[in-house]
């Protein structure tokens, strides 16, 4: 059960968090150059076939969950480019010298003015590019942008305040080592074996602060598969933290430095599996941007928590008690999974695996509504109405099956999904999906 006290106290915590931030002390022009300088670093020719390739068609404004939710032209995701496109016309294009004479250079009240539009109204979920006729990288585009606010000091408060505390201390929201054991001493006296530290083990566990702090039971849920199955596992003190705020604040020396801690331990243990939380962004921060220092590819699978329970129920080394038919379930794909991550099958195959009546969305899979807080959104407090009027695409969504159960496998949607829930009297309950599956084990506790 979730402590409704915890979860509050979490929210109040985020409206804290921009008096923690150090903001960096820039003259705007020192701003621009800086942001300019990321973005022509990073544009190489695939980013620049995208900025060149808009028709203006509209498509991703009907893609967007902001834009449906609003009907504002600003959170149109092709305009969320136009300061990148500015950039590469006057920088890196091919006829940069002659449109230079007709093209505004960017300035720092164009930075600020692109800041929520980077960060408060876009997730990346990558819904634009899945309709977009010219294929474009819209979520790349803005992770360059994110990157170029970054480096100019103007990412939101928020973001920067967790970020120069992982970089900084090694910690998020004040969770390191000494939570985790706190946390993991939790579980060990309601008789869950949690093995943590250990020298050689098959199976890394991950973990998020979210978990530490609040979603325990999903924490218990996974060690308790895992435990069942068998497998030699272990967490790790100095690399447990899968959250990379480097990468949702666009600190790409934070990202790659968050990212390393959980390799080198990886690499320790000599690890085959390092299986990462219900948690949407850190899926691709491992899997998708994770190399070895040599830029080789991880000698160890990184599979996401709902990923790799759907695999063992596939392969029938999983198998689970008898469900309840008449309950109810429709599944919410988190975007960096389904629509970045390919994981479609694998979690529907543990729901069905319930004995539950599982119902889809339309809108499903790859093509569902994105809920509306990942990629650091839910942190940002300005946003909070603006999210919610996005989230309340996927409300309908969820209503429109009838289900009285929604799954999540991402803890940043379970969190928006919680926050809209209370605001909208919401009667609709949000469950995790691995912890359905241990709820369901042969050897569960009585």
């Amino acid at each position: 059960m979730i402590n409704m006290d915890v979860f509050h106290g979490f929210l109040q915590a985020i409206g804290h968090l921009p008096e923690m931030a150090q903001p960096d002390a820039l003259t705007d022009g020192d701003r621009v150059s800086r942001a300019k300088a990321v973005m022509k670093a990073k544009t190489d020719r695939g980013l620049a076939l995208d900025l060149e390739s808009c028709v203006n068609c509209g498509y991703c404004s009907e893609a967007c969950h902001f834009f449906q939710s609003t009907q504002d032209p600003q959170y149109s995701p092709s305009r969320k480019l136009d300061l990148l496109r500015r950039v590469h016309a006057r920088e890196t294009s091919a006829f940069a010298p002659i449109r230079r004479l007709f093209t505004p250079d960017i300035t720092a009240d164009d930075l600020r003015a692109w800041q929520p539009l980077v960060y408060d109204s876009c997730t990346e979920c990558g819904r634009c590019s899945l309709v977009c006729p010219m294929g474009i990288n819209t979520a790349r585009g803005v992770n360059v942008m994110r990157e170029a606010l970054f480096e100019a000091g103007l990412a939101p408060l928020e973001l920067t305040a967790v970020a120069q505390e992982q970089a900084g201390r090694g910690t998020v929201f004040g969770v390191g080592p000494a939570e985790l054991l706190n946390t993991v001493e939790l579980l060990r006296a309601q008789g869950i074996a949690v093995p943590l530290d250990e020298p050689r083990a098959d199976v890394m566990l991950v973990s998020t602060v979210i978990d530490v702090l609040l979603y325990q039971d999903a924490l218990a849920a996974t060690a308790r598969i895992l435990n069942h199955l068998g497998v030699s596992w272990t967490l790790r003190s100095a690399g447990f933290e899968a959250a990379n705020f480097g990468l949702l604040a666009g600190d790409e020396k934070l990202q790659r430095a968050a990212t390393a801690r959980l390799v080198d331990e990886a690499l320790a243990i000599q690890a085959k599996v390092v299986i990462l939380p219900e948690c949407g962004h850190a899926y691709p921060a491992l899997r998708w941007e994770g190399r070895m220092p040599d830029g080789s590819p991880l000698p160890f699978e990184a599979l996401a928590v709902s990923e790799y329970v759907g695999r063992e129920i596939q392969t029938g080394r999983l198998k689970l008690l008898p469900g309840d038919a008449s309950r109810t379930v429709t599944y919410h794909d988190a975007c960096k999974l389904a629509r970045h991550g390919g994981v479609i099958d694998e979690p529907r195959a543990a729901l069905k695996a319930l004995g539950v009546t599982v119902i889809e969305t339309v809108p499903t899979a790859e093509q569902n509504w994105c809920c509306g807080g990942g990629a650091g959104a839910f942190l940002i407090n300005r946003a909070s109405e603006l999210r919610h009027k996005a989230w309340g695409i996927k409300r309908e969504q969820i209503d429109a099956t009838g289900a009285n159960t929604v799954a999540v496998s991402c803890a940043s949607c379970r969190l928006n999904f919680m926050a809209g829930a209370e605001q909208d009297a919401w009667p609709t309950q949000i469950a995790s999906v691995v912890e359905l599956v241990a709820a369901q084990l042969p050897d569960q506790p009585a």
